[in-house]
């Protein structure tokens, strides 16, 4: 039997299904396992995705696209072939696309993690003969403390540098890391602001049932302002910009997986780095691909011949998939939509 996706220059396509997951190019139907921008892209005839990332990807793509969606579990025949999407645990919305054709199923996870947090739908392991895993964090180095620890030197962070009489200014992707910070943080400490490309996507969160600490766009305080108590969430792109002056002295931070890797936190001149990834570490990694019982496994993004490797000697049949993107970066996002631009520029002329 032929496989159900093959590789194309638009990215993974179902032939028996005439349609495609998380295209590079712009094509007439793409299903989507989340929002960000190396797997949602501009210019689609038709979205697919899971019914709790509808505003978020809406948000992203304007009011124009073409959006349908699914319930998670809801199985959708697209030409013949079942489609249905599962929780993947990576942001609000994300989903693992399951594709099922003459009993053969296969299973392109996107990015995810097993870690559960508030935020987003918890990651479902979903039985398959083939799993498509990423592999941004896919070495041993990469073992994550849980997600409360994180959160407690935040927290003390935060009220560190209030004592200190400097504003905090957390930055995090726009779009999940960003609102993962601000449902774990300690709202009694202070107030917090979000950037203006964040607060949009905080709206869509909220839309979808996530119970987020209030925040105010930080360009609607007034001049004078007292910052000091403040925590302000904001994109990676905004460090050593002009927008940073109404702030006073800040102290800055940054929640990434990245964190962990030594010189990270000093090439970004950053004061201070918090280990949270919205992606599985090593242990996880091993344990969801486990958990799906599938006998061939495609390895995507950063590390996939290490993690190819190390699955074919665990007797899996596994084969790297090149991909345009190679995951989760120290820079925002690089390929923004151009709502998401205009919302950038926007904010950075408010200075």
């Amino acid at each position: 039997m032929p496989d159900l996706l093959k590789l194309t220059p638009s990215g993974l396509y179902c032939k028996a299904g005439d349609f495609y997951v998380d295209p590079w190019r712009p094509v007439d139907c793409a299903v989507i396992t989340h929002a960000h921008s190396d797997h949602a892209r501009w210019g689609m005839g038709k979205y697919l995705c899971a019914t709790p990332g509808l505003a978020v990807l809406r948000t992203r793509m304007g009011p124009d696209a073409n959006i349908s969606t699914l319930e998670y579990g809801e199985s959708l025949t697209i030409n013949g072939v079942k489609v249905s999407l599962h929780p993947a645990g990576h942001i609000l919305g994300s989903s693992q696309v399951r594709i099922e054709d003459n009993g053969e199923v296969w299973v392109a996870s996107g990015d995810y993690k097993t870690e559960v947090d508030p935020t987003c739908a918890p990651f479902e392991p979903v039985k398959c003969h083939t799993f498509i895993t990423e592999s941004t964090f896919g070495l041993p180095i990469y073992r994550w403390a849980p997600e409360r620890e994180v959160f407690a030197q935040i927290n003390a962070w935060w009220r560190s540098n209030q004592l200190a009489g400097r504003t905090s200014m957390m930055y995090g992707y726009t779009l999940g890391k960003a609102q993962r910070v601000i449902a774990g943080v300690d709202p009694s400490i202070g107030p917090i602001f979000a950037h203006g490309a964040v607060q949009p996507i905080n709206e869509g969160y909220r839309w979808a049932g996530v119970k987020l600490p209030p925040t105010k766009l930080a360009t609607t305080m007034e001049k004078g302002f007292d910052w000091s108590q403040a925590l302000i969430v904001a994109p990676p792109s905004a460090n050593g910009t002009p927008w940073l002056r109404r702030f006073g002295d800040i102290a800055t931070g940054f929640a990434s997986g990245w964190m962990q890797i030594r010189g990270a936190r000093r090439r970004r001149a950053i004061d201070r780095g918090f280990v949270l990834s919205d992606h599985v570490d090593w242990p996880s990694l091993l344990a969801a691909v486990s958990s799906t019982g599938a006998e061939r496994v495609w390895v995507t993004h950063r590390y996939s011949n290490i993690v190819a490797r190390y699955l074919v000697e665990q007797g899996l049949r596994a084969e790297v998939v090149p991909t345009r993107f190679v995951g989760e970066s120290l820079d925002e996002d690089e390929n923004e939509t151009p709502i998401e631009s205009a919302l950038k520029k926007e904010e950075a002329g408010s200075e």
